[in-house]
């Protein structure tokens, strides 16, 4: 499993611009959309005072970033 984890959505812009950031970046990343999966919906409400925002990101450490810019993952990752 990758050191990131990506609760996202398809319709969701701000998870495309995330996304692609790291693509260029060449990072790697597990991608669980919140739409099919009532337990990631329930994770990510959990660490967002009970709102549904994507994209929220898990770290390998158990943190978790709520729409995080590239910079943001990258500097959490120790690859800035």
């Amino acid at each position: 499993m990758a050191a990131l984890t990506l609760y996202t959505t398809t319709w969701c812009p701000f998870c495309v611009k995330l996304k692609a950031g790291l693509k260029l970046k060449g990072v790697e990343w597990t991608e669980i959309d919140v739409d099919d999966d009532a337990e990631a919906a329930a994770f990510v409400e959990s660490v967002n005072g009970g709102d549904r925002v994507v994209p929220t990101a898990l770290y390998e450490d158990g943190s978790t970033a709520t729409n995080p810019s590239v910079r943001e993952v990258m500097a959490k990752l120790g690859q800035d």
